[in-house]
């Protein structure tokens, strides 16, 4: 095998993986949002899981980007453990396509589909038939990388130490080993499968001794789902251990059953082909696994929680009191894009600024009660919230920063950069809260005292205050009407602020007010005012990110 026969297999490999990578990222700006609305509604149901999983991973050729989506939707909360295991059943079925599609020699359409696609994306302006371009020309591209790899390892037959090495796999444990590593290696089941199927094409390897290196295959598969697990949920991680836990009890049946009875010679005497009969095992393997595994699925997820117990340090604050609930660090490394990205993200965004906003209002709850009663004990409380708010603004917007930096779905972008501008509001919002805590030292240690009628006018400040705040953490939040009540509130606020500043002007002038409580008062109607605009901005933001999903 020549230098040039070495280069065709790599870009036949690199071609596989593009257009498999293509084909998530069409699906993905195509139908993101909706496949998360499908999600929520029909996992629920085992076979309507199994099925949506086997669909969805049919459509990218991935049934590690599917995982990877689940393991996401987990840990944003989206799904429950055991919806995931249907759904993790479903996409290990539907990984088989691939193979069946390069036994059918659909390879010979590759050029046309490929052409098709890119002509779409080109000429076409509707941006949503231009994702389906794309995965249309992910799709060829993928077979004629396909292609390339099975001229490419025609000559390996003819090379004695390859022959000698691929004969060695007849060891059931070194080829499930040899398959798990590969598969690990290229984080692809798909491409490992299809470079299987070429090399028994090309007379390298035979049937009988390749269903090892399959079912290793499957188990390889599993590390790109272990690589986004990293840094998430006790319960995501859970989801990744059933994935697990699915192909490795296939693995240990389907070896049993292939040393103890003829399966292996029943698909060759039915199935014409190498590449047809691997195929075929495949199918039989995540098929038969399933249908196994169908009764004990509330089963794997209760295994799954014994293999990771919930531990001390699960939910509560580790380190310096303060970590990300639902998104992983971005120090945490780990793959990006793959289908779902956008949708897993926003999720998990909304669910991080949500707990953001609640110990906002929190403070800014505490923060008028202790200037109404001239008690200084809340405020510790206070100023550990608004440090903690303080961490959580800086870390998603790190997060953020980096996400847009790798974001190619234009829908994605709009969304993350509202929750960005939404993330800043918030802390704004903090800071005024910890202002207002800084009045009622003020007020106890130069023992400044407001009249009756300016307590009376910061209770209604506090009212409202918590009104408008809590009507961002709604779940109706986002539409055009309440849009149009928060506005209301926002405009009820600048009123109040007016109206209270003429009130202090006629208290001055009574001689009701001193001079250190009028500017101190003075200096809480501008924090007031503040606290007002910013819920307007968030309620802006939430509005057009809403519109644009």
């Amino acid at each position: 095998m020549n230098i040039l026969e070495f280069f065709g297999l790599f870009g036949g490999l690199a071609l596989f993986l593009h257009g498999m990578q293509m084909m998530s990222s069409g699906l993905e700006a195509a139908a993101g949002n909706r496949m998360k609305i499908i999600l929520e509604r029909l996992t629920a149901n085992r076979f309507m899981g199994i099925l949506v999983g086997a669909l969805i991973t049919a459509a990218v050729q991935s049934s590690s980007a599917t995982t990877v989506m689940v393991v996401g939707f987990v840990n944003a909360g989206i799904m429950n453990l055991n919806q995931a295991v249907w759904l993790i059943m479903g996409a290990n079925v539907g990984k088989t396509t691939t193979g069946l599609l390069i036994a059918l020699d659909v390879g010979a359409l590759a050029p046309i589909v490929a052409f098709a696609g890119v002509f779409m994306m080109v000429f076409l302006k509707r941006p949503n038939l231009q994702h389906i371009g794309q995965l249309l020309a992910g799709l060829g591209i993928l077979f004629i990388g396909m292609d390339m790899m099975s001229a490419a390892m025609e000559p390996l037959r003819e090379v004695p130490a390859f022959v000698n090495m691929m004969a060695t796999l007849s060891n059931p444990i070194l080829g499930i080993l040899f398959g798990t590593v590969f598969t690990a290696l290229i984080q692809s089941s798909a491409a490992s499968v299809g470079i299987l199927q070429s090399l028994a094409a090309a007379g390298v390897v035979e049937f009988a001794p390749s269903v090892y290196i399959l079912f290793g295959q499957n188990i390889g598969t599993c590390i790109t789902a272990i690589m986004a697990s990293f840094g998430v949920s006790r319960d995501a991680k859970r989801a990744t251990c059933v994935h697990v836990l699915f192909n490795v009890i296939g693995t240990v049946i389907f070896t049993v059953v292939v040393m103890v009875l003829p399966l292996t010679s029943l698909i060759e005497s039915l199935v014409p082909g190498p590449m047809a009969q691997i195929a075929v095992m495949h199918v039989v393997f995540n098929l038969v696994t399933t249908v196994l595994l169908i009764p004990f699925g509330a089963s794997l997820a209760k295994l799954a929680s014994r293999i990771l117990p919930d531990t001390a340090e699960d939910g509560k604050e580790s380190g310096n009191g303060m970590r990300l609930a639902y998104l992983t660090p971005v120090t945490a490394g780990g793959k990006d894009g793959g289908l779902g990205v956008s949708v897993i993200v926003v999720d998990q965004l909304r669910n991080e600024l949500h707990r953001m906003l609640e110990m906002a209002r929190q403070n800014v709850d505490t923060s008028f009660k202790a200037v109404l009663d001239k008690d200084v004990v809340p405020l510790e409380r206070v100023e550990q919230r608004e440090q903690y708010i303080d961490f959580l603004n800086k870390e998603i917007s790190r997060y953020i920063s980096h996400l847009i930096a790798i974001e190619t779905n234009e829908r994605g972008s709009k969304v993350v950069s509202c929750l960005f501008a939404i993330s800043g509001n918030i802390e704004r919002i903090g800071d005024h809260a910890d202002n207002l805590a800084g009045y009622t030292k003020m007020l106890v240690n130069q023992d400044i005292s407001f009249s009756e009628f300016a307590r009376e006018e910061v209770r209604q400040m506090r009212d409202i205050s918590i009104r408008a705040v809590s009507a961002l953490l709604s779940s109706d939040a986002g539409g055009p009407e309440w849009l149009s009540q928060v506005a209301q509130m926002e405009q009820k606020i600048d009123d109040m602020t007016a109206d209270f500043r003429r009130e202090q002007l006629v208290r001055m002038r009574n001689g009701i007010c001193s001079d250190e409580a009028c500017i101190l008062y003075s200096e809480l109607l501008t924090d007031f005012e503040r606290i007002g605009d910013h819920v307007l901005n968030i309620a802006q933001e939430l509005t057009k990110a809403k519109s644009t999903l």
